[in-house]
Protein backbone atom coordinates (compact mmCIF):
# COMPACT_ATOMS: atom_id res chain seq x y z
CA UNK A 1 0.00 0.00 0.00
CA UNK A 2 2.74 2.82 0.65
CA UNK A 3 4.59 1.75 -2.76
CA UNK A 4 1.32 2.54 -4.63
CA UNK A 5 0.78 5.69 -2.63
CA UNK A 6 4.25 6.62 -3.40
CA UNK A 7 3.60 6.23 -6.91
CA UNK A 8 0.34 7.51 -7.01
CA UNK A 9 1.98 11.14 -5.56
CA UNK A 10 1.45 13.71 -8.01
CA UNK A 11 4.48 15.53 -9.27
CA UNK A 12 4.66 19.36 -7.88
CA UNK A 13 5.49 21.03 -11.26
CA UNK A 14 4.15 24.14 -10.30
CA UNK A 15 6.82 24.60 -7.56
CA UNK A 16 9.56 24.30 -10.14
CA UNK A 17 7.46 26.72 -12.63
CA UNK A 18 7.66 29.37 -9.40
CA UNK A 19 11.07 28.87 -8.87
CA UNK A 20 12.69 29.34 -12.16
CA UNK A 21 12.77 32.88 -12.54
CA UNK A 22 14.40 33.22 -9.69
CA UNK A 23 16.94 30.17 -9.89
CA UNK A 24 17.54 31.95 -13.39
CA UNK A 25 18.19 35.56 -12.03
CA UNK A 26 20.13 34.28 -9.22
CA UNK A 27 22.69 31.98 -11.41
CA UNK A 28 22.66 34.57 -13.98
CA UNK A 29 23.88 37.66 -11.48
CA UNK A 30 25.33 35.49 -8.42
CA UNK A 31 26.85 31.87 -9.39
CA UNK A 32 28.00 32.81 -12.78
CA UNK A 33 30.11 36.23 -12.19
CA UNK A 34 31.25 34.18 -8.62
CA UNK A 35 33.07 31.45 -11.14
CA UNK A 36 34.30 33.95 -14.09
CA UNK A 37 35.79 35.84 -10.69
CA UNK A 38 37.54 32.49 -9.18
CA UNK A 39 38.35 31.45 -12.79
CA UNK A 40 40.04 35.09 -13.70
CA UNK A 41 42.05 34.78 -10.55
CA UNK A 42 44.02 31.41 -11.52
CA UNK A 43 45.29 33.41 -14.90
CA UNK A 44 47.63 36.39 -15.68
CA UNK A 45 47.49 38.73 -18.73
CA UNK A 46 51.42 37.99 -20.14
CA UNK A 47 52.09 39.54 -23.71
CA UNK A 48 48.73 40.39 -24.12
CA UNK A 49 47.25 36.95 -23.72
CA UNK A 50 45.66 35.30 -20.82
CA UNK A 51 47.69 32.66 -19.14
CA UNK A 52 46.72 29.86 -16.71
CA UNK A 53 49.34 30.57 -13.32
CA UNK A 54 47.41 28.90 -10.63
CA UNK A 55 47.43 29.90 -7.42
CA UNK A 56 50.74 32.26 -8.83
CA UNK A 57 48.71 35.54 -8.20
CA UNK A 58 47.93 34.44 -4.58
CA UNK A 59 51.45 33.95 -4.36
CA UNK A 60 51.99 37.77 -5.37
CA UNK A 61 49.66 38.95 -3.47
CA UNK A 62 51.28 37.38 0.02
CA UNK A 63 54.66 37.42 -0.76
CA UNK A 64 55.47 40.47 -3.34
CA UNK A 65 56.10 43.75 -0.89
CA UNK A 66 54.43 45.37 -3.60
CA UNK A 67 50.81 43.68 -2.91
CA UNK A 68 51.46 42.55 0.54
CA UNK A 69 51.97 45.40 2.48
CA UNK A 70 48.68 46.95 1.52
CA UNK A 71 46.66 43.86 1.29
CA UNK A 72 47.62 43.07 4.93
CA UNK A 73 46.98 46.79 6.24
CA UNK A 74 43.49 46.40 4.37
CA UNK A 75 42.55 42.78 6.23
CA UNK A 76 43.62 44.65 9.79
CA UNK A 77 42.16 47.40 8.84
CA UNK A 78 38.63 45.21 8.05
CA UNK A 79 38.63 43.25 11.09
CA UNK A 80 38.90 46.57 12.82
CA UNK A 81 35.80 47.69 11.35
CA UNK A 82 34.35 44.57 12.03
CA UNK A 83 35.03 44.56 15.74
CA UNK A 84 33.22 48.11 16.38
CA UNK A 85 30.32 47.49 14.56
CA UNK A 86 30.69 43.61 16.36
CA UNK A 87 31.07 45.72 19.99
CA UNK A 88 28.81 49.51 19.37
CA UNK A 89 26.35 48.77 16.59
CA UNK A 90 24.99 45.41 18.00
CA UNK A 91 24.84 46.27 21.63
CA UNK A 92 23.32 49.28 21.04
CA UNK A 93 20.43 47.70 18.47
CA UNK A 94 19.88 45.34 21.43
CA UNK A 95 19.34 48.15 23.91
CA UNK A 96 17.27 50.44 21.77
CA UNK A 97 15.15 47.43 21.13
CA UNK A 98 14.71 46.44 24.50
CA UNK A 99 13.79 50.12 25.38
CA UNK A 100 10.80 49.83 22.54
CA UNK A 101 9.65 46.97 23.37
CA UNK A 102 8.52 48.38 26.84
CA UNK A 103 5.01 48.50 27.00
CA UNK A 104 5.20 52.00 29.39
CA UNK A 105 7.29 53.78 26.29
CA UNK A 106 5.04 56.20 25.02
CA UNK A 107 6.15 57.49 21.12
CA UNK A 108 7.88 53.84 20.31
CA UNK A 109 6.64 54.10 16.33
CA UNK A 110 8.07 57.93 16.29
CA UNK A 111 11.30 56.62 17.63
CA UNK A 112 12.00 53.54 16.00
CA UNK A 113 11.13 55.40 12.79
CA UNK A 114 13.85 57.71 13.58
CA UNK A 115 16.48 55.32 14.28
CA UNK A 116 15.75 53.52 11.02
CA UNK A 117 15.98 56.10 8.97
CA UNK A 118 19.60 56.68 8.10
CA UNK A 119 19.48 53.18 7.01
CA UNK A 120 17.60 54.02 3.88
CA UNK A 121 19.71 57.05 3.31
CA UNK A 122 22.33 56.81 0.09
CA UNK A 123 25.80 55.86 1.05
CA UNK A 124 26.95 58.96 -0.92
CA UNK A 125 24.75 61.11 1.17
CA UNK A 126 26.09 60.06 4.82
CA UNK A 127 29.79 59.99 3.27
CA UNK A 128 30.05 63.73 2.54
CA UNK A 129 27.04 64.84 5.30
CA UNK A 130 29.23 63.18 7.95
CA UNK A 131 32.62 64.68 6.32
CA UNK A 132 31.36 67.81 6.31
CA UNK A 133 30.04 67.86 9.91
CA UNK A 134 33.74 66.56 11.23
CA UNK A 135 35.20 69.46 8.82
CA UNK A 136 37.66 71.82 11.12
CA UNK A 137 36.94 74.49 8.74
CA UNK A 138 33.60 74.87 8.12
CA UNK A 139 31.87 71.56 10.33
CA UNK A 140 29.44 71.84 12.94
CA UNK A 141 30.56 69.80 15.37
CA UNK A 142 33.57 72.43 16.61
CA UNK A 143 30.25 74.95 17.56
CA UNK A 144 28.52 71.99 18.95
CA UNK A 145 31.18 70.57 21.15
CA UNK A 146 32.00 74.13 21.89
CA UNK A 147 28.39 74.96 22.98
CA UNK A 148 28.25 71.93 25.72
CA UNK A 149 31.95 72.98 26.74
CA UNK A 150 34.60 70.05 24.66
CA UNK A 151 35.23 71.49 21.92
CA UNK A 152 39.04 70.88 23.56
CA UNK A 153 38.38 67.43 22.72
CA UNK A 154 37.63 68.28 18.55
CA UNK A 155 40.41 67.13 16.44
CA UNK A 156 40.00 66.45 12.84
CA UNK A 157 39.29 63.07 13.47
CA UNK A 158 38.86 62.17 9.89
CA UNK A 159 42.36 63.56 8.79
CA UNK A 160 44.71 61.63 11.62
CA UNK A 161 46.13 58.55 10.59
CA UNK A 162 44.96 56.98 14.54
CA UNK A 163 41.37 58.31 14.46
CA UNK A 164 40.14 58.08 10.52
CA UNK A 165 39.09 54.62 10.34
CA UNK A 166 37.39 54.69 13.82
CA UNK A 167 35.43 57.73 13.14
CA UNK A 168 34.20 56.24 10.15
CA UNK A 169 33.19 52.68 11.42
CA UNK A 170 31.15 54.97 14.37
CA UNK A 171 29.61 56.83 11.11
CA UNK A 172 28.53 53.58 9.53
CA UNK A 173 26.95 52.67 13.50
CA UNK A 174 25.04 55.67 13.46
CA UNK A 175 23.81 54.79 9.63
CA UNK A 176 22.78 51.15 10.65
CA UNK A 177 22.14 50.39 13.88
CA UNK A 178 18.38 50.40 12.87
CA UNK A 179 18.61 47.20 11.26
CA UNK A 180 19.52 44.73 14.82
CA UNK A 181 17.40 47.14 16.33
CA UNK A 182 14.11 46.22 14.22
CA UNK A 183 15.83 42.70 14.37
CA UNK A 184 15.62 41.52 18.10
CA UNK A 185 12.76 44.30 18.65
CA UNK A 186 10.68 41.82 16.25
CA UNK A 187 12.52 38.92 18.24
CA UNK A 188 10.83 40.05 21.53
CA UNK A 189 7.69 40.73 20.25
CA UNK A 190 7.75 37.21 19.10
CA UNK A 191 8.37 35.89 22.33
CA UNK A 192 5.11 33.96 24.05
CA UNK A 193 2.97 36.24 26.21
CA UNK A 194 2.60 33.06 28.68
CA UNK A 195 6.69 32.76 29.42
CA UNK A 196 6.45 36.71 29.98
CA UNK A 197 3.61 36.49 32.80
CA UNK A 198 5.30 32.90 34.23
CA UNK A 199 8.04 35.30 34.59
CA UNK A 200 6.32 37.48 36.53
CA UNK A 201 4.63 34.73 38.36
CA UNK A 202 7.90 33.96 39.74
CA UNK A 203 9.24 37.19 40.14
CA UNK A 204 11.22 38.03 37.98
CA UNK A 205 10.67 41.45 36.62
CA UNK A 206 12.53 44.56 35.01
CA UNK A 207 16.29 44.15 33.88
CA UNK A 208 16.42 40.60 35.31
CA UNK A 209 13.91 39.34 33.33
CA UNK A 210 15.49 40.83 30.28
CA UNK A 211 18.69 39.42 31.43
CA UNK A 212 17.28 35.50 32.27
CA UNK A 213 14.05 35.21 30.40
CA UNK A 214 14.17 37.19 27.39
CA UNK A 215 17.65 37.67 26.18
CA UNK A 216 18.61 33.97 26.08
CA UNK A 217 15.28 33.58 24.03
CA UNK A 218 16.70 36.04 21.55
CA UNK A 219 20.08 34.44 20.93
CA UNK A 220 19.24 32.62 17.66
CA UNK A 221 18.38 36.38 16.16
CA UNK A 222 21.39 38.18 17.90
CA UNK A 223 23.38 35.25 16.20
CA UNK A 224 21.99 36.08 12.85
CA UNK A 225 22.37 39.43 13.51
CA UNK A 226 26.39 39.10 13.67
CA UNK A 227 26.66 36.93 10.79
CA UNK A 228 25.18 39.15 9.23
CA UNK A 229 27.20 42.24 10.04
CA UNK A 230 30.48 39.89 9.30
CA UNK A 231 29.44 39.11 5.95
CA UNK A 232 28.28 43.17 5.34
CA UNK A 233 31.81 44.64 7.14
CA UNK A 234 33.95 42.42 4.81
CA UNK A 235 31.97 44.07 1.82
CA UNK A 236 32.16 47.62 3.15
CA UNK A 237 33.10 49.86 0.15
CA UNK A 238 30.78 52.79 -0.25
CA UNK A 239 30.66 54.99 2.99
CA UNK A 240 35.26 54.48 2.77
CA UNK A 241 35.26 55.41 -1.01
CA UNK A 242 32.70 57.97 -0.81
CA UNK A 243 34.59 59.95 2.23
CA UNK A 244 38.25 59.24 2.07
CA UNK A 245 37.65 58.77 -1.43
CA UNK A 246 39.77 55.48 -3.35
CA UNK A 247 43.32 55.73 -1.67
CA UNK A 248 41.45 55.84 1.91
CA UNK A 249 43.50 58.12 2.90
CA UNK A 250 45.28 59.80 5.02
CA UNK A 251 48.30 57.19 3.81
CA UNK A 252 45.76 54.03 3.51
CA UNK A 253 44.94 54.30 7.58
CA UNK A 254 40.99 53.50 6.18
CA UNK A 255 41.93 51.10 3.64
CA UNK A 256 39.77 47.97 3.32
CA UNK A 257 39.60 45.12 1.39
CA UNK A 258 37.00 46.86 -1.00
CA UNK A 259 38.78 50.27 -1.64
CA UNK A 260 41.77 47.61 -2.67
CA UNK A 261 39.94 45.56 -4.56
CA UNK A 262 38.51 48.62 -6.68
CA UNK A 263 42.02 50.25 -6.91
CA UNK A 264 43.91 46.74 -7.55
CA UNK A 265 40.98 45.48 -10.28
CA UNK A 266 40.05 49.27 -12.14
CA UNK A 267 42.89 51.49 -11.13
CA UNK A 268 43.45 54.86 -9.89
CA UNK A 269 45.54 57.68 -10.95
CA UNK A 270 49.01 56.34 -12.03
CA UNK A 271 48.25 52.69 -10.87
CA UNK A 272 47.23 50.17 -13.81
CA UNK A 273 44.46 47.78 -13.02
CA UNK A 274 45.12 44.52 -13.05
CA UNK A 275 41.85 42.29 -13.35
CA UNK A 276 43.80 38.91 -12.06
CA UNK A 277 45.22 40.51 -9.37
CA UNK A 278 41.55 42.25 -8.53
CA UNK A 279 39.76 38.83 -8.77
CA UNK A 280 42.56 37.42 -6.57
CA UNK A 281 41.30 39.66 -4.14
CA UNK A 282 38.31 39.13 -4.75
CA UNK A 283 38.48 35.39 -4.54
CA UNK A 284 40.02 35.87 -0.89
CA UNK A 285 36.93 38.23 0.39
CA UNK A 286 34.63 35.33 -0.72
CA UNK A 287 36.99 32.45 1.10
CA UNK A 288 36.82 34.78 4.32
CA UNK A 289 33.31 35.21 4.12
CA UNK A 290 32.77 31.80 3.22
CA UNK A 291 34.85 30.64 6.54
CA UNK A 292 33.02 32.59 8.81
CA UNK A 293 29.13 31.68 7.81
CA UNK A 294 30.10 28.16 7.90
CA UNK A 295 31.84 28.96 11.65
CA UNK A 296 28.60 30.08 12.13
CA UNK A 297 26.18 27.52 11.17
CA UNK A 298 27.99 24.53 12.03
CA UNK A 299 29.67 25.68 15.16
CA UNK A 300 27.57 28.63 16.65
CA UNK A 301 24.35 27.83 15.21
CA UNK A 302 23.89 23.97 16.21
CA UNK A 303 24.50 25.49 20.03
CA UNK A 304 21.67 28.20 19.79
CA UNK A 305 18.90 26.17 18.43
CA UNK A 306 17.89 24.71 22.16
CA UNK A 307 16.70 28.42 22.45
CA UNK A 308 14.48 28.14 19.82
CA UNK A 309 10.60 27.31 20.40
Amino acid sequence: MAEETRAKRPIRWHVGVFLAPAVLVYTAFMILPLFGTLQLSLFRNIEQSQVFVGFGNFRTLFGDPNWSVNFWNALRNNVWFFIIHMLVQNPIGILLAALLSSPKLRFTAFYRTAIFVPTILSFVIVGFAWKLILSPIWGVAPHLMDFVGLKSFFTPWLGKEQYALTALSLVSVWQFVGIPMMLIYAALLSIPDEVIEAAECDGVTGMAQFWKIKLPLILPSIGIISILTFVGNFNAFDLIYTAQGALAGPNYSTDILGTFLYRAFFGFQLQVGDPNMGAAIATIMFLIILAGVCVYLFLVQTRLRRYQF
